[in-house]
């Protein structure tokens, strides 16, 4: 005879295996100090929403067109988050279906493109992304890329080598955007260049949305074709993707998304995105973001006095990339200096890299984290002391300690997830 499971089973047991690692993973969140620019600390709201019974529904499909029954609740929760990213952005339109920034560039592709269409984006070495070409990813695969370059002086984007390129390649999509570029990207200059060659721009704002969705960087909506981004980098979301743009696009991004590339979409995140985007419009957010920049650029300044060399001099968002060359530490090696230290980052290609990505030149340094936990511009000044002192001290372990002991007194001051268990 069967066994009947009870449904408080369900609920009552816990799987003492992945709990422990859990309760390890959040003890290393509250014991490191996190420079990685494209993480952040999500709310706790935003964490609850989506350990919730959401998850349990299938809901191919859109609002009100779903292959599935039993979607009514699913479908407020789904028309919520499209309505709060429209407003959040001031765009006509918005898909919020995405599983992650790369899946919402798929996306652009499947709707636009024919396999060998021609792709112009910028370098990955330069600070461009995977899902912009690079020829393991699959956008590299299917489609003929070209790449603009930032000024080998300068270390920005040369605007006009750009239109150059352009007007050699033809290219049938431009994007802009980037994963480790410290300057304002000019999407109406990019715009002017896509218009003189016929081409469609698309904006990856992946690492800006939530600079842009707090004022402090131009936007990209209105201005290019399509815009796409994730809601777990500086928009303090879940792990996500997003897609903007004009509703004469609606009909051809939906199909892309579903059935195009995607099948059922993650409700439970969808709902979590609700409540990142409406905390996106909140006063105090519009100041949070301002924080980033304001400590962004102390922090980069502090290093920068202490002879670090930072790429293109400086920044204008919320990272910034050092080049360690003239201190003869490599990126890899820095990663595990400062990460003895309880400062966690990762290694980065600077432009023009001579070494391979998995050793690297340069660092890349984020303040979206340490901001959130209420870090201003004093403590961005510490933070580059002990960065400075870690890295000119790397042999040695005693100073290492000192440097770590700084970091506990730092975490004790601004800790994360007080009275919070999972």
């Amino acid at each position: 005879m069967a066994t009947k499971l009870k449904n408080n089973t369900l609920s009552k047991e816990k799987d003492l295996e992945i709990q422990k690692i859990i309760e390890k993973e959040l003890a290393r969140q509250k014991s490191k100090l996190l420079l990685i620019a494209s993480e952040n600390y999500a709310s706790q709201e935003v964490i609850k929403t989506m350990g919730t019974v959401l998850t349990n529904k299938y809901a191919e499909g859109y609002p009100n067109k779903r292959y599935y029954g039993g979607c009514e609740y699913v479908d407020e929760v789904e028309s919520l988050a499209i309505k709060r990213a429209k407003k959040l952005f001031n765009s006509k339109y918005s898909n919020v279906q995405p599983h992650s920034g790369v899946n919402a560039n798929i996306a652009i592709y499947v709707a636009v493109l024919e396999p060998y269409d021609k792709i112009l984006s910028m370098n990955l070495t330069d600070g461009g992304h995977l899902s912009h070409g690079q020829s393991h990813n699959l956008s590299g695969k299917y489609f003929t890329i070209y790449n603009y370059n930032v000024d080998r002086e300068t270390e920005v984007i040369d605007y006009e080598e750009v239109r150059k390129t352009a007007k050699k390649v033809k290219p049938k999509l431009i994007i802009a955007g980037a994963s480790s570029y410290s300057r304002i990207i000019d999407f109406k200059k990019f715009r002017e260049i896509a218009d003189e060659v016929g081409a469609y721009l698309m904006a990856d704002i992946a690492h800006i949305a939530g600079l842009i969705a707090g004022g402090v960087h131009p936007t990209s909506v209105d201005v290019a074709d399509f815009t796409t981004g994730t809601t777990h980098k500086t928009l303090r979301g879940p792990r996500g993707g997003f897609i903007l743009a004009g509703d004469k696009y609606k009909d051809i991004l939906n199909q892309a998304i579903f059935p195009g590339s995607q099948g059922g979409p993650l409700m439970h995140v969808i709902a979590a995105k609700a409540v990142c985007f409406r905390e996106a419009m909140q006063d105090s957010y519009k100041e949070y973001a301002k924080d980033i920049v304001k400590n962004c650029k102390a922090l980069c300044e502090s290093l920068k006095e202490d002879g670090f060399r930072i790429v293109s001099g400086g920044t204008d968002n919320h990272l910034f990339l050092i080049d360690l060359s003239n201190k003869d530490i490599t990126g890899f090696e820095a990663t595990g200096i400062l990460g003895s230290c309880g400062i966690v980052i990762n290694k980065n290609l600077i432009p023009y890299d001579k070494k391979n990505p998995t050793v690297a030149s340069g660092i890349r340094i984020g303040t979206a984290a340490v901001t959130t936990q209420g870090m201003g511009v004093n403590e961005m000044r510490q933070i580059g002391e002990i960065i400075s002192f870690a890295l000119h001290n790397k042999d040695n372990s005693k100073k290492l300690k000192e440097a770590k002991n700084k970091v506990d007194k730092l975490l004790k001051d601004f800790p994360i997830y007080q009275n919070f268990n999972q």
